[in-house]
Order: structure tokens, then sequence, then C-alpha cells
């Protein structure tokens, strides 16, 4: 493969044009009745809103939705030459590191982009490599295992525990009976997502409690904005306290309400996310979520560097506009890019 050329446009343009931008997005593959079509589905409105955003900053903007075909993207890339994609890709349902693909053929076309880069992209995706990580480096992560080949082993640490798929995203794979309290079901559980979603599957200790969202944007500096609380349903007998993927996506879908919490706690969950945006290797924007037991501990449930980017992400009054991070996205990305092929940045920055 030969390396597209950069567009050549000035890093913000002049007062006649601004840089070409490229919203790539997923093609939803799924059929509409498809139990989890829904996760698919929701990237369109993003990626017109996207569009419509820097449309009216003043970009020239296109869209492209990749299926399956990687060889889409890059003819695609050499034809159009933008000068810089606004990567909203996340990965196909039957092949999740496609997430990781297609930055790096991004990586490898030499044209600006947004988001995380591949390594970081592949890394979070495996949970299980991103809990070991967390405890490597002493940030707060509930007690887990790792299970890749049968049989199940003993699980060790408290009951209740919850068990995941370790490679999926999206809630996909979880459920009320995620939630187990003896061995027996442990192993009932992870045998079927064995068989559904493959290995590895990640177990660990439930954390009965609160569940916060920080989202964090890197433009100019890293900023964590307003923690959001995640509206859970009540915990009762076999009923417990869980965004499951038929809650998150199905028509009773949580609350996400700015958290309304002592100005302490905030600061906390600032600095443990950015340490976890920083240790994963995020770039430009990212999600830590979080579990605070009724005792007032927080452990991270998982490192997101290419979430959802909405009001409902916590984007909006108090925080940042969503229209101001968009543009300033876009303008970050194609500075770095510049700096970089100036030889002022390192190639991996």
């Amino acid at each position: 493969m030969s390396r597209l050329t950069f567009a050549g446009n000035s890093i913000l343009g002049s007062a006649m044009t601004k840089p070409s931008v490229l919203v790539l997005y997923n093609q939803p593959l799924l059929p509409g009745d498809h139990p989890e079509a829904a996760s698919e589905h929701t990237i369109i409105e993003i990626a017109e809103r996207m569009a419509k955003v820097l449309d009216a900053a003043g970009f020239s903007v296109g869209k492209l939705a990749l299926g399956a075909d990687p060889g889409v993207l890059w003819s695609e890339l050499k034809q159009r030459k933008p000068d810089v994609v606004f990567n909203l890709y996340e990965g196909q349902l039957d092949n999740a590191e496609s997430e990781t693909y297609v930055a790096g053929l991004l990586e490898w076309s030499g044209i600006a982009y947004t988001g995380s880069r591949p390594r970081t992209l592949s890394l979070a995706r495996a949970k299980d490599m991103t809990k070991y990580l967390l405890k490597g480096a002493g940030l707060p992560s509930a007690e887990f295992a790792v299970v890749d080949t049968l049989p199940v082993p003993a699980w060790n640490s408290a009951f209740p525990a919850i068990v995941k798929p370790a490679r999926m995203d999206a809630s996909v794979g979880i459920d009320q009976k995620s939630v187990c309290v003896s061995q027996a079901e442990i192993e009932d559980r992870v045998n079927y997502l064995f068989a559904t979603y493959g290995s590895p599957v990640l177990i660990e200790r439930y954390i009965k409690g609160r569940e916060f969202h920080v989202p964090l944007v890197e433009v100019s500096r890293l900023h964590a904005l307003p923690p959001l609380e995640i509206g859970l349903p009540d915990e009762a007998p076999g009923a417990w306290s869980i965004l499951s993927y038929e809650r998150k996506w199905g028509p009773a879908a949580p609350q996400k309400t700015r958290a309304d919490l002592p100005g302490e706690l905030v600061n906390r969950l600032a600095d443990i996310a950015v340490k976890a945006y920083r240790l994963v290797g995020c770039r430009h924007y990212a999600r830590v979520d979080f579990r605070m037991s009724e005792l007032g501990e927080l452990f991270i449930l998982e490192v997101n560097p290419n979430p959802e980017i909405s009001e409902d992400s916590g984007f909006g009054p108090g925080s940042m506009p969503l229209e101001t991070f968009v543009v300033r996205l876009v303008e970050e990305a194609l500075t770095e890019h510049a700096l970089r092929r100036a030889g002022k940045l390192a190639a991996n920055t």
C-alpha cells in the first residue's frame, strides 16, 4: 500500500476555505429486529449530529458509513483526501477488534484523525488486560479473575460476583444472570459466555452501590467534566442493580444526571479518572466508569477511549458545549498532525 498524501490545507484554513472533514462511522450490519441492533443504529444519529456541527462551523464535511470491507475505507481516503477524519467507528459486533484495525488504517494513511490511537483501543477493548494494568498501577478496581480456558477455576473472592465477556462492549452479554451467588452459577455463566461470545471471560466482585461516569476531554489540556450518575434499577431479590444490555438499549434506558456529590468526592473521581486516562494512553477524549460502594469506596469499572459524544454523555451547560468540543477536537487533531509532520512531536504522540 502506498502512503496517502495530505490534502495540504493550512491547519485552520483561510477565510475562504476550511479543512475537509470526513465523518467515519459504522454502517449497521444487523437487521433492525436483531436483539443487539440498537447498539449499532444509534451511531447514525450521532454521525449526523457531528456532521451538522462541523458544517455549521464552516468545514467541508463528508460522511462514510463503513461496513465489513476495510478496502472501502482505504479507497475512499485515497479518493476524497480529507484533511482530517472524525473517527466514530466502534467496531463490528461480530469482530470487535475491527475498531482497532480501522484506527490502524487511519494511522497508516498519514491523515489526521480524532480519538485514541490503535494500541489504546486494543488495550481498552481487552477489559481483562486493562484490569491487570489498573491493578499494577495501584488504581482502585474490584477483585477479579480471568477465565480463558475450561474448566472454570474456583472463585476465591466474595459473592456476589459478576461475570461478563472480556472483549465485548456496550453491555453486550450482560443481563440479570450475569450476577452469580455461587460457584455453580459462575460455571454456568462462563460456559454460556464461552459458547456465545468466546473466551476470555472476566469475573469480578459485584459492587453494590451507585454508578458514575466521568467524561474527559483533552483539547489544549486534559479536563475532567462533571461526573454523571447513572440511574440504576432498585435492587431486590433476584433483580440486581446493573446496567444490562436490555436496560441500556431498551425503551426504559437509564437517565444520566449531573451527580450531586460533595466537592471532595468530585475531585477524587476526577483525579482517578485522569490517572486512568493517562495510564491507558487515551487521546482527545474518553470516559471512565466507576462504582461507589455503600461504604464510599470507588472502583473503576471500565476505561472507554471511544465513548458516545452527545449531551447525554456530559456535554452541555456547566461543562463544555458539545458544539465547542466537536470543533476544538477537529482543530486539535489537525494541529497535532501538523506538529508531528514538522517533527515537533514524537511520532506516537
